[in-house]
């Protein structure tokens, strides 16, 4: 990979670390809005204890998203990025372009997947 790809890639990267942490600045303004009020009936309750629920579960997800972006921009920094962890081969700048904090190659990352769901 040269460097003017690690760059566009790079820039992909920060981009959607900026997206994430807004996000998920969001997500707890939003959780903050849904403190239970003094007159709540159960439904009320129930319907804010959902919601708060699934904006936790959403962040999470988005936070362990920014952890694996912030692992690729850590390898972009050390000359590693684009190198499977499991095979030590090269990732295809397609499959890197589409999902540039992949660690995996295609056939790795189908291996992990299978693992997963056995």
């Amino acid at each position: 990979m040269n460097s003017k790809e690690k760059e566009r890639i790079k820039k992909k990267l920060l981009k959607e670390k900026d997206e994430i942490l807004k996000k998920l600045s969001e997500f707890r303004n939003e959780g903050k809005e849904i403190e239970p009020g003094i007159a709540q009936d159960m439904v009320d309750k129930a319907e804010s204890s959902y919601t708060k629920e699934f904006l936790f579960e959403l962040s999470d997800t988005e936070r362990k998203l920014l952890i694996q972006i912030d692992n690729a921009l850590k390898k972009i920094e050390r000359d590693d990025f684009g190198i499977c962890e499991m095979c030590q081969k090269e990732i295809s700048i397609k499959r890197l372009s589409a999902v540039p904090w992949t660690p995996y190659c295609i056939k790795c990352q189908e291996k992990q997947e299978k693992k997963i769901s056995q």
